[in-house]
């Protein structure tokens, strides 16, 4: 038994589907298979009953499952640990999406490493499908996010909501226009943007990512949705203006870590995020 097999094992019973572990390892099919089969025969017992709709755990796959996550965190927490220099006691890897970490985020870090000098931080970024496959696999100990995907192993906690509104360059242009920039925030966004603009062509350009519109908006000219968190220190320098009487919509942000881990770190890093966010959710109050 190797890490490379648990976490195949981790991945299929993720997405119930060799072909989509293999796609989200950056693998083959038959590697998947190949390692699955290898780990069967180390534990004497068949994991997953294969069919035409996928792969689902067996009973002995589903007892399996808590031990494969419980020994991956500890191959992962021993690879880290053992790394260390000695004036660090433990490590905790965060991954976000790139809007979390812009006036927000790295503000955190510097608290937390006054708070705990002790603890080695790693920061990543990421969308919400590596994320979660590095929180499934153990390789991130908190991720935060927009979407997240449900998986009994994680537990999910809503930390505040970000309020998205339409901002442009150029305030008096009618709108819509061709410089309108499509930001995919994610489904919900996807569904209330349909309902609020039914008749609204596909917009000749679409990004999928905030900090690119930005980019692209200050740039070039044009109009996006952006959060209004992110985008204040351009609204403030009159760079970006509302486009008036358009809508805003509520995207929340979740915070996501293991569910059954007792690691006092972990619990140190969650209490402090949940700490962040309620001042987050302060500041969001005064800007209404």
């Amino acid at each position: 038994m190797d890490i490379d097999q648990i976490r195949t094992f981790l991945a299929v019973a993720a997405n119930g589907s060799f072909l989509e572990a293999a796609r989200r390892l950056y693998v083959t099919q038959s590697t998947v298979s190949t390692r699955i089969q290898r780990l069967e025969a180390c534990l004497g017992v068949s994991l997953f009953v294969r069919n035409r709709s996928g792969a689902s755990l067996t009973l002995s796959g589903q007892r399996f499952l808590r031990h494969a996550k419980s020994l991956l965190l500890t191959l992962e927490q021993a690879r880290h640990d053992i790394g260390l220099p000695s004036r660090f006691h433990a490590s905790i890897t965060v991954g976000a999406r790139i809007a979390l970490w812009e006036g927000l985020l790295p503000g955190w870090v510097g608290a937390m490493r006054e708070q705990a000098p002790d603890i080695s931080i790693r920061s990543e970024i990421g969308f919400e499908e590596d994320l979660m496959r590095g929180l499934i696999e153990g390789r991130i100990d908190v991720g935060l996010m927009y979407t997240p995907q449900h998986n009994p192993g994680l537990q999910i906690e809503h930390l505040f909501d970000e309020t998205l509104a339409l901002l442009a360059t150029c305030p008096d242009r009618p709108w819509p226009n061709e410089d309108y920039i499509y930001v995919d925030w994610g489904p919900a966004f996807y569904a209330l943007h349909s309902s609020s603009y039914p008749d609204l062509e596909r917009p000749p350009q679409v990004v999928n990512i905030g900090w690119l519109g930005v980019q692209l908006v200050i740039s070039n000219g044009g109009s996006c949705f952006l959060p209004i968190r992110l985008a204040e220190p351009l609204i403030q320098a009159k760079k970006l203006f509302y486009v008036p009487d358009s809508p805003q919509f509520r995207l929340p942000a979740y915070m996501v870590f293991p569910r059954d881990s007792d690691s006092s770190v972990l619990q140190q890093v969650v209490e402090s995020l949940r700490s962040l966010a309620v001042v987050e959710q302060q500041k969001a109050m005064d800007r209404i």
